[in-house]
């Protein structure tokens, strides 16, 4: 019984890194793609309330906006649709590379992300969308440690 229980405790988590991997490449499509819509208005607010003291970004800065939300939004597609194959292949396999990859890649990211914001001053960056990102790839890597050990 308590391998099942086990088991099953597993599936959940590989499933959700595997899943809201997915979500998070597809909002990344969308942010290069369409970035200024309803959904990024409170990121574009932000920006612009840190950067030019106001709630949108000037009009001779909006070209330079639509073109780095492009590869911005691509690079955040890129990292969770390989995390998506980590967590559907190796990480439901129990690979511990895979687990230690995900921990590594996604360590570097958030320091020198939440580095640089600090550095600008854009602090909600690191509040909301940091510590939401690592909470929602910490919390499976927590619930699985233990599964990731040798067997004897």
């Amino acid at each position: 019984m308590k391998y099942n229980f086990t088991l099953r405790t597993f599936l959940f988590w590989q499933r959700w890194l595997f899943y809201s991997s997915l979500l998070f490449a597809l909002a990344g499509i969308i942010f290069a793609f369409f970035g200024k819509n309803i959904l990024f208005l409170p990121y574009d607010k932000m920006l612009a309330q840190v950067f030019w003291n106001t709630n949108q970004f000037p009009q001779q800065a909006e070209p330079f906006r639509a073109f780095i939300y492009a590869p911005l939004g691509g690079t955040i597609t890129c990292a969770y649709i390989l995390l998506a194959f980590i967590a559907y292949y190796p990480f439901k396999q129990k690979q511990p590379w895979a687990r230690n990859a995900i921990i590594t890649a996604f360590g570097f990211w958030v320091i020198i992300d939440s580095a640089v914001c600090i550095y600008f001053g854009v602090y909600a960056q690191v509040y909301f969308i940091n510590v939401f990102s690592i909470t929602v790839k910490a919390l499976p890597i927590i619930f699985t440690w233990k599964s990731f050990e040798r067997q004897a």
